[in-house]
């Protein structure tokens, strides 16, 4: 019985992944899904005003607060309290206070990259935003209240640029044997990689000429996970 529920549970998960790529249209990377991700954060993320306007206000709040004292030493009341909603009011929007300090880092990120301006009509203009967004981040980190500069910094960039690729992948059927999440993971860690050793690195070169490098090294990886 333990063999044939074994059996059961492998070929479900065959049939899921299946179904995964068969939803999938076609065509390599579609960077214009990547724009709306990056602008709207997420693919599930709400618009409705009223919800925005209270994470802004727990954003700023909390933002307010680390110029004052450590994150350890702030409280989920006293984040209520300085946005001047209530406690419920948190819990509506975030399980906890290091998923609101993630998503403050998160959007930080989405601003770095629109604040660049770039187009996301093709792919190396596509690649090379989200590229020149993480190591602008990585180089005006210093710059942020000081818990926020402290927290992992792969912590706050990876999972956006991972969902930036996972948002923006639909458009191809992927190559056989291919996990689209492990792709996203994959690209996502090559960039921060890239770009924390471009950072780390005494009189580096610009940021625009790194990500040319990044694309060299990253894009290959896209194209060869296509059909």
């Amino acid at each position: 019985m333990r063999q044939m529920s074994f059996k059961h549970h492998m070929l479900k998960k065959e049939n899921q992944q299946m179904s995964f790529k068969r939803g999938l249209p076609r065509k390599a990377l579609s960077y214009a899904s990547m724009a709306k991700t990056i602008s709207s954060g997420t693919a599930t993320e709400t618009t409705d005003p009223r919800v925005l306007r209270s994470r802004r206000m727990l954003m700023d709040a909390l933002g307010r607060l680390l110029i004052q004292k450590q994150f350890e030493d702030i409280s989920i009341q006293e984040i209520a309290d300085e946005a001047t909603l209530n406690r419920a009011t948190f819990y509506l929007h975030y399980p906890d206070k290091n998923s609101l300090l993630q998503a403050m880092a998160a959007m930080r990120f989405r601003n770095l990259v629109e604040r660049r301006g770039l187009s996301f009509t093709d792919c190396d203009d596509g690649l090379r935003a989200i590229v020149l967004g993480v190591c602008d981040y990585l180089s005006e980190t210093s710059g942020c209240p000081g818990q926020l500069a402290k927290m992992p910094i792969e912590g706050s960039i990876i999972p956006v640029v991972e969902g930036i690729f996972r948002e923006g992948a639909p458009d191809h059927p992927l190559a056989p044997g291919v996990d689209p999440e492990l792709l996203a993971t994959t690209v996502a860690w090559a960039i921060f990689g890239a770009a924390r050793l471009w950072f780390e690195t005494p009189d580096r070169v610009s940021a625009e000429e790194m990500a040319e490098k990044i694309e060299v090294m990253v894009k290959p990886m896209l194209l060869s996970a296509s059909l």
